[in-house]
This record gives structure tokens, sequence and C-alpha cells, in this order.
């Protein structure tokens, strides 16, 4: 009966790879999730940030019940974040599970309720923030649905905890909203939000990090080779858990700070056994780790205000990770991604490389506007437009391996 069972179960898996090896006859666009969604962030990242100084600053209206502050943290995170989550979790499901990717009407239904939930936080004022919220919370829900379902069809169930994850930021977003409705101002659910982000970054960067570095050195035939995750990892992520959940509950005080201490100092820790300064010649390996590195500084810097609230401002510790860390992070892995799957060398071109300083860039301008108050405006221009350059990079580099099928 075992041998019986044992052999269907490798007849389904065959079955499942021959399927999912199977062309996709349909527009090159909806063959795979990151085409859509990538190209979808990459030019959501530059709109709404063109359009942020100016809104924040009064020059122009937007017809959404947010708040300046909140419509830009909110489009950043569930707008340019959640769209760079459906694209790299609809390509690496497959990989993960055997079975087809999901592509075509499915892809096309899950394209458009994102950008239903665009429209919808947009124009939030005029349709009411309730319909808002269930046009927009709906993305991230369906998305989860759709995650664990492969996970748990393809018998990938050491995965099922990142659908979870992909729910978890789906009610937050709900949350989100509702602060916004009744207290004015999403101030907890906002930094719920970004700690979800860094812990998804802590989760996934934890393993493709330490993998496509052993794959890279162990092409060019070095012999030292990343730690794997393994149960130490676990514990730094136990850490980082807790001390991200107590951040969102009390950002400004010490304790708070004593365990984001600990959590970046670990993370530091875990990023050290990945033999990352090895590979200064590759700017697509090299910069996930500066990805990684940059959500480890982000506790330090949150721990610094925790420790010092009068001298270092909250939003400090949240731009290193915000822009740092998950604007890193996410151009590191849609560069890396849209070039392995459109049959593309894994090379960092020259405007690749632009994208990345020009991050590095908006980072440093957005840190200084923090502490050069006379030069609030003007240098919270010239982040944005460090930032809106860089992904606008990206959407032109990489457009055509979008439309254009080869891998």
């Amino acid at each position: 009966m075992r041998t019986a069972c044992s052999s269907h179960e490798r007849a389904c898996r065959m079955r499942q790879a021959a399927e999912a090896r199977r062309p996709f006859g349909g527009a090159d666009l909806w063959s795979r999730g990151f085409r859509p969604f990538f190209l979808a962030a990459g030019l959501w990242a530059a709109a709404a940030i063109a359009v942020w100084p100016p809104f924040f600053s009064g020059e122009i209206t937007i017809p959404t019940a947010f708040p300046p502050l909140d419509w830009h943290v909110h489009e950043m995170i569930y707008g340019f974040g959640a769209a760079v989550i459906a694209g790299f979790l609809l390509t690496a499901v497959p990989n993960w599970t055997g079975r087809p990717p999901v592509a075509g009407r499915a892809l096309v239904a899950l394209a458009a309720l994102w950008l239903a939930g665009r429209g919808a936080v947009f124009l939030s004022a005029k349709i009411g923030w309730l319909a808002a919220l269930v046009v927009d919370c709906g993305f991230l829900l369906v998305l989860a649905c759709v995650i664990g379902r492969e996970v748990v069809a393809g018998r990938n169930r050491r995965n099922v905890k990142v659908a979870g994850l992909v729910l978890l930021l789906g009610l937050v977003n709900a949350v989100f909203h509702l602060e916004v409705a009744l207290e004015g101002t999403a101030v907890v659910s906002g930094r719920a939000a970004v700690a979800l982000l860094i812990f998804l970054i802590l989760l996934i960067g934890g393993r493709v990090v330490p993998s496509f570095t052993h794959n890279w050195l162990a092409a060019r035939g070095i012999a030292q080779r990343p730690v794997p995750f393994n149960r130490a990892d676990g514990m730094v992520m136990a850490l980082s858990g807790a001390a991200l959940a107590l951040w969102v509950a009390l950002p400004h005080d010490r304790p708070t700070g004593a365990l984001l201490l600990a959590a970046g100092g670990a993370n530091l820790w875990r990023l050290s056994r990945w033999q990352g300064w090895r590979t200064g010649s590759d700017g697509l390996v090299l910069v996930l780790h500066i990805g990684f590195l940059l959500a480890a500084a982000g506790f330090l810097a949150a721990a610094a205000h925790a420790f010092a609230p009068g001298a270092i401002p909250v939003a400090f510790g949240i731009h290193v990770w915000a822009i740092g860390a998950i604007g890193t992070m996410t151009l590191a892995i849609m560069t890396r991604a849209t070039l392995g799957h459109s049959g593309q060398a894994l090379k960092a071109s020259r405007a690749t490389l632009a994208s990345y300083m020009l991050v590095a860039v908006a980072l440093a301008l957005r840190l200084a506007m923090i502490f050069a108050t006379g030069w609030t405006v003007p240098l919270m221009y010239l982040a944005a437009s460090a930032w809106v350059a860089a992904f606008v990079v990206f959407a032109i580099g990489y457009g055509p391996y979008f439309f254009n099928r080869r891998g």
C-alpha cells in the first residue's frame, strides 16, 4: 500500500511538473506574475512619489479621504509594496510547488483588483471610506487565498506561513482604513504595515540572499559558502518579530530600544555568515546583501530613537527601513527575477546599477531632511526626484522584458 501511494505521489508530481513547463499561449504580459506586477510596481513607485511633495505641501489636492502623510504611507506599502509581493510570490510559488503558474484571466483579474484598489483609495473622499476599504483590501486577501491554495495543493506546507503573512498584511490594511476613519490618522497600523514588510524581507531575504550567493560562489569555484537557514536563523527571526511587535506598540520606550538593538545586532550576525564581501564584482548579488544590511540597520536606527526620542525622530528608523531596506530589496528582487525569468543574462547593466544608486541617494537626502530642518522642502523634492528617477530607469530598462517573453 505504501509503495502504491508513493508511486501515485510521484506520478502526480511528474504531471504537475509537466503542466508547469507547458508554454502559455496567451499574451506575454499575462504569462507570469512578475510581468504585470513588477511593471505596475515600478510605475506606481514613480507616480505616487512624483505626486507626494506637491500634495504634502498643499500645491495640489487629491480626492482621497486620507491625510497626505497617510496616503503616502498607504500607497508605498499597499500600492507599491503589495505589487512587488504579488509579482514575487506568483513567480516563486510554481518553483516551490511544481504547479503551473497563475496566468491568463486569473492573473488579469488579480491585476485589475490591485488597480481598483489604487483608484478606490485615490477617490475615497468621493466614494466613501467604507467602499474604499472593501475594494482596496480585497486584493491582498484574494492573493493570500491564491498563494495558500497553491502551496497546499503543491504539498509545500512549509510556505503556508508566507500566505499567512500576506493575509495578515491585508487585515492590517483594513485596520489602516478604519484607523484613518475613526482617529484621523493611521499611526499604529502604519507602523504595523512597515513592520510586516520588514519581517517578510528578513524571512524571504534570509533564504534567497544566501541561496543566490551560494550559486554565485559555486559558479566561480570559491570554496567558502554562506551558512544556510538553520535553527539559529529561526531564533533571530523570533527575536526580530518580538522587537517589531513591541516597536509597533511602544516605539518611544527604552525596553523597545533594547530589543530593537538586540534584533539589529542579531541580523547583522546573520548577514555576516553569507560571504557578501566576496560578491563585490556582481551588482545583482551585492545589492541583495545591501538591502538586508539596511533592514538590520533599521532596527538600530529605530533603537536610537527609543533611547533618545528628543534628538532622533521616529522617522529616522522608519525611512531607513522604508526607503533603504524595502526600496533596495524590492528593486533588487525585481531586477534579478525579471532577468532570470526572461531568459536574460544575470548581469547588472549600467542602468540597473544607476537605479540602485538613485535609491541610495533618495535615502541619504530623506535622512538629511530629518535633521536639516531649514532645508525640509528642497530636500523632500530632491529625495522624491531621486526615487522617481530610480523607478523610471527600472520601468524603461525592464519594460521590454515584460511584454516580450523569452524565458
